[in-house]
């Protein structure tokens, strides 16, 4: 899998399905991706290999006997599910987690290096703006990064 990066605004039609950019398409080089629920109203997008090693690695550091880590595996775990790319290359994306996201007919899809995002276009502009302050101050966290 090549390196998924990119903003590409899109929508969504009445059935729920979602063209999927081309860029990201070539760069997953699979026909089935997972979608789940993210954080921030978003979906989260993976392919089965790192899916595999993301729900790993939850299931390692869970307990299920505590309910914070039982949160977590129902938020992620619990509501994901794999989807096919059809032949125009669209992905149908399932109502519960369309209704999660508050996906309606204008879309954003990120790629963020490892894994993809689905936004709703308005909430993902509310989000910019309202993150806008936080941003700068988690930015200055990474003080180990160089040029």
């Amino acid at each position: 899998m090549n390196l998924l990066t990119g903003e590409y605004n899109n929508t969504i039609d009445e059935k729920g399905r979602v063209s999927f950019p081309v860029k990201l398409r070539t760069a997953v080089n699979q026909n089935v991706l997972m979608v789940t629920k993210g954080l921030d109203r978003c979906l989260w997008l993976f392919t089965t290999d790192e899916w595999e090693a993301f729900q790993g690695k939850l299931m390692s550091n869970a307990s299920m006997m505590k309910s914070k880590s039982l949160g977590v595996l129902r938020h992620f775990v619990a509501p994901a599910q794999p989807v096919e790319f059809d032949k125009n290359g669209r992905l149908s994306i399932p109502q519960s987690l369309r209704e999660y996201a508050n996906l309606s007919k204008d879309c954003v899809v990120l790629g963020i290096a490892k894994y993809m995002e689905l936004w709703d276009s308005q909430t993902y502009k509310d989000y910019l703006a309202e993150s806008e302050d936080s941003f700068r101050d988690a930015a200055e966290e990474f003080n180990d990064i160089n040029f």
